[in-house]
């Protein structure tokens, strides 16, 4: 994201990293605007999802054409992966939860619907989530590994209560067509290697015509080829970005996520995220990742 700090600026994140893709934490800091653009989205190297409970402060957040100005005790959801504008003309205090989307038990498109949108103060499932997620940060360290993490999923169960009463009604349900779907994307996912992969050979597989196929994706606005190249894509983003692939070729990760062809990944590649398979992972190189931290401090500007 871009970050333009005021004048003064000073910062603090107190963080508990409760699971491999599940974190709390509770931050305190001064006026600043935070931008994350089309393009920076799409480089996002993982599909989370954040919940913050803002506490104190003022702060304007624009998300999905949606425009938000929570109070204190306000809670909201935001997709990392999705472009958005954050500003706080004074100093906030926040809660956050960062978590992966697979983690929620939403529907993709309930989800999308739910995200900057307000959950009342007042509301009781919200006073429920709050005040977990304050008692949680409290008391996590003194928890095992398993127990953060199970306390972690408990407060993603409160968050999916809360956000019920305040996203519109998607169509679709949790019907037999739903779960369909659902069998469909987890088998893509599961089977990004085979490069025979293909609708018709997806929808052979699940016992439907290639054209009821299409319909059943048509509900979360793709088609099944479209899913399977995003996900394939998404793959290879994450594999070129982890150091524990280092020793493996573009090619070869190419041939991993189901590219038998290696131009045909590169252009695919370089159309989705605006550069070249090797450029993407020289600069995750460049950058690096720092270990995790419990707190961090950010100087002033």
């Amino acid at each position: 994201m871009i970050a333009r700090t005021g004048r003064n600026f000073r910062g603090r994140s107190a963080i508990h990293e409760l699971g491999e893709t599940l974190t709390l934490s509770r931050t305190h800091w001064g006026p600043i605007s935070l931008l994350q653009t089309d393009r920076r989205a799409a480089k996002a190297t993982a599909d989370n999802l954040h919940f913050c409970v803002c506490t104190a402060g003022r702060c304007r957040f624009r998300h999905h054409d949606r425009l938000v100005e929570p109070v204190a005790g306000t809670g909201m959801l935001a997709e990392t992966r999705s472009p958005y504008e954050r500003i706080s003309p004074t100093e906030t205090r926040c809660m956050n939860l960062f978590f992966s989307r697979d983690l929620l038990p939403l529907r993709t498109a309930e989800i999308t619907e739910a995200c900057a949108r307000s959950i009342d103060p007042a509301a009781p499932a919200m006073q429920m989530l709050s005040g977990y997620l304050g008692r949680l940060f409290e008391v996590a360290d003194d928890l095992t590994a398993p127990q953060r993490l199970d306390a972690g999923h408990a407060a993603i169960d409160l968050l999916a209560m809360a956000l019920r009463d305040v996203a519109p009604s998607v169509p679709g349900g949790d019907g037999p067509e739903d779960v369909l779907l659902d069998m469909m994307r987890t088998h893509v996912r599961e089977h990004l290697a085979e490069p025979h992969l293909r609708v018709e050979e997806l929808a052979r597989r699940h016992h439907v015509s290639v054209s009821h196929a299409y319909t059943l994706f048509e509900r979360i606005g793709t088609t099944p080829g479209a899913y399977l190249r995003e996900q394939r894509l998404l793959a290879a983003r994450t594999m070129l970005s982890d150091p524990r692939y280092a020793h493996l070729g573009v090619s070869g990760i190419a041939a991993v996520v189901g590219f038998r062809d290696l131009r045909t990944f590169e252009r695919a590649f370089r159309r989705r995220y605006g550069m070249t398979p090797r450029e993407c992972r020289c600069a995750h190189s460049r950058s690096g990742s720092a270990p995790a931290t419990r707190k961090q401090e950010m100087p002033a500007r």
